[in-house]
């Protein structure tokens, strides 16, 4: 195996960390690491916020779903969709107006625009957690960032085409060695379709979640009330409080991107 996918395979999400510092030089390498990543029509549709401010800091191991780590974290980077760069630019360049005289359509960010920010500020974010995990550096992602959306527009003074897509803690390990056991991942033949998607019989969606219901429910025991794998995920996670409020920050995001 070579380097590079003896990194992917290595990587873990890390929650503790060590008191040492992330070098500057490690900072500047996971972010230009982040800069070349692939990036629709070379646009870069995504910022980055270094949050070092300890208050923020505090204020984000709250407001994301209450997680004490985020506050620890030695080096935090918010990643942001944002459009707002550019379509600040063209205003700038008087697009209106010449689209105008040209006959061409005018027009604001759409949700088309939106989803295409989304994928450059998750690749370019992914990248930096791959160059941070070759350098030492363990990471991990908040998806919770994706609450609250209303406190975090404030906390970051964000306008309105750029949205808080993932919040990733970086910072080396206090473990040394090796690190836990690697999490498991669905098996080859439930992720990857030929040619068309294709949905599976109830005999395979029993198998595909197998090895889930004997590592972690082996003695035949479900919480919250739940007979098996599925209503344990469904209340756990579909209709839990964090994923209610996701749905309902979400929702003012759009809102506010159209």
């Amino acid at each position: 195996m070579n380097p590079t996918l003896q990194v992917i395979e290595d990587r873990r999400s890390v929650r503790a960390y060590s008191g040492q510092l992330i070098t500057y030089e490690e900072k500047d390498l996971i972010l230009q690491a982040a800069f070349r990543a692939p990036t629709a029509g070379n646009m870069m549709l995504y910022s980055i916020v270094e949050v070092e401010d300890q208050a923020l800091k505090d204020r984000l191991a709250e407001t994301c779903d209450h997680q004490p780590f985020i506050a620890k974290a030695p080096y935090l980077l918010l990643f942001l969709a944002d459009y707002q760069r550019w379509f600040d630019f063209f205003i700038h360049s008087g697009v209106e107006q010449r689209a105008r005289e040209l006959s061409l359509p005018y027009r604001t960010p759409q949700a088309g625009d939106l989803l295409l920010a989304c994928c450059d500020a998750l690749i370019a974010a992914q990248t930096a957690v791959i160059a941070a995990e070759s350098l030492g550096v363990g990471s991990c992602y908040i998806g919770d960032i994706l609450e609250q959306y209303e406190t975090h527009r404030e906390l970051f003074n964000l306008p309105p085409y750029t949205l808080p897509i993932t919040l990733v803690c970086f910072g080396h390990p206090a473990a040394p060695g090796p690190r836990a056991n690697r999490t498991s991942r669905f098996a080859r033949e439930f992720i990857v379709h030929k040619n068309t998607y294709r949905r599976f019989e109830s005999e395979e969606m029993e198998r595909m979640f197998t090895p889930v219901r004997e590592r972690n429910f082996a003695d035949g025991k479900f919480p919250m009330g739940a007979e098996n794998v599925g209503q344990t995920y469904f209340f756990r996670k579909f209709v839990a409080d964090f994923s209610l409020e996701m749905s309902r920050s979400v929702r003012e995001m759009l809102k506010n991107w159209e």
